[in-house]
C-alpha cells in the first residue's frame, strides 16, 4: 500500500510537470498551427534563468521572472524569425525550430558551463509535506501539483472567459474578420507564442530544481513531450492533461516494479511463451523498460487512433 501511494502521488506530480510543458505546445499548435521543436530548450531557459534570478533576489521572484524573460524571447523569436517563414508551410517552420534549439543549446554551455546548476528547491518548501506510511511526500512536489493546476484554469478562464481569448481563439479561423474589427492578428499570434514559451519556461523554473538543471535537460524531456502532445491529441488543451497523468504515472510506476516481464505477465493472467520474443527480452525487468514506454503508446496511438485521445486533426 505504500508502494502504490507514494508511487501515486509522484507519477501525479511528474504528469502535471509534463502538462505544464505541453501545455504550451499544445496552445501554440492550436492557435497558430505550428509545431515548436525547441519547446523544451525555453523550458532549459527558464530554469537556467531561474538559476541565476534566485542566486541574486532568492527564488520566489525567479519564479516571475524567469518566465517573463522566456516570454519575451519567446515573442521576439516569432516576431523576427519564425513569422517570416510561416507562409512557407510547416517544414520551414519545424526546421527554424529545430535550429534554434541547437543554438540556445550552445548559448546554454557558453553562458553556464556544460555540468549541472546548483540550482536548489526553496528552504519554505524543501521539507515532508506529510508521511505515508513512514515515507516522506515532498512539500515542494505538492507546490508542483498547486502550480500546475492553477495554470490548467487560469488558461481554460483566459481562453474562454476573456475578450482576449475569444479574439485569440477567432483570429485562428478568421483572421481577416479579426483585422477588419481593429485587432492586430500578427500581434495577437506573438503574444501566444510568447505565452506558450512562458508556460514552458514557468514549468523549467519549477522542474528545474525538482529534478536537475544541466544542458541536457532539453533533450530528455522533449521527446516525452511531443509524445504528450500527439497521444493526447494535435491541439487538445484536455487530452495532453489526460495523456500527461496517464504517462506520468504509468512510467513511475513502471520504474518502481523490479519484476521480470514473464512474471509480471503472468500475475495479470496472461498466458506468455519464453519463445514468442526470445528468453532475454522476457528476463528484461519492468523498471528497464520504464523510458520507453510512452513511445509504445505513441506508436499505438497512431496505428489505432491518428487523431489522439481528444484531438480533431490527425498528424
Amino acid at each position: 500500500m505504500e508502494f502504490f501511494t507514494i508511487s501515486l502521488l509522484n507519477g501525479i506530480s511528474y504528469g502535471l510537470l509534463l502538462f505544464m510543458l505541453s501545455s504550451g505546445l499544445t496552445l501554440i499548435f492550436s492557435m497558430m498551427g505550428v509545431l515548436n521543436f525547441a519547446h523544451a530548450s525555453f523550458y532549459m531557459l527558464g530554469a537556467y534563468f531561474a538559476f541565476t534570478t534566485s542566486q541574486l533576489v532568492g527564488y520566489w521572484p525567479a519564479l516571475v521572472v524567469a518566465p517573463v524573460v522566456v516570454g519575451v524571447l519567446g515573442a521576439l523569436f516569432e516576431k523576427f524569425c519564425l513569422r517570416r517563414v510561416h507562409k512557407f508551410g510547416h517544414v520551414p517552420e519545424l526546421l527554424i525550430t529545430f535550429g534554434l534549439s541547437f543554438i540556445v543549446l550552445e548559448m546554454v554551455q557558453l553562458v553556464w558551463g556544460t555540468s549541472s546548476a546548483d540550482y536548489r528547491v526553496p528552504a519554505a518548501l524543501s521539507g515532508a509535506l506529510f508521511h505515508v506510511y513512514g515515507t516522506a511526500f515532498p512539500a515542494y512536489r505538492a507546490f508542483m501539483m498547486l502550480v500546475a493546476m492553477l495554470m490548467l484554469v487560469a488558461i481554460w478562464l483566459l481562453l474562454t472567459r476573456t475578450r482576449v481569448g475569444l479574439v485569440i481563439q477567432a483570429a485562428l479561423t478568421h483572421p481577416e474578420t479579426v483585422e477588419a474589427l481593429g485587432h492586430n492578428v500578427p500581434l495577437v499570434f506573438m503574444g501566444v507564442f510568447g505565452g506558450g514559451c512562458a508556460l514552458a519556461g514557468l514549468a523549467g523554473v519549477i522542474g528545474g530544481n525538482a529534478f536537475v538543471t544541466e544542458p541536457g535537460m532539453a533533450a530528455a524531456v522533449g521527446p516525452v513531450i511531443f509524445v504528450v502532445v500527439v497521444v493526447g491529441g494535435m491541439g487538445s488543451l484536455a487530452g495532453a492533461f489526460i495523456a500527461s497523468l496517464a504517462i506520468g504515472i504509468i512510467q513511475t510506476f513502471a520504474v518502481g516494479v523490479d519484476v521480470a516481464l514473464m512474471n509480471a505477465a503472468q500475475a495479470i493472467g496472461l498466458q506468455v511463451s519464453p519463445e514468442t520474443f526470445g528468453y532475454a527480452v522476457w528476463k528484461l525487468k519492468v523498471s528497464q523498460i520504464a523510458p520507453i514506454l510512452p513511445y509504445m503508446f505513441l506508436v499505438l496511438m497512431l496505428i489505432f487512433r491518428p487523431k489522439g485521445l481528444m484531438g480533431t486533426r490527425e498528424g
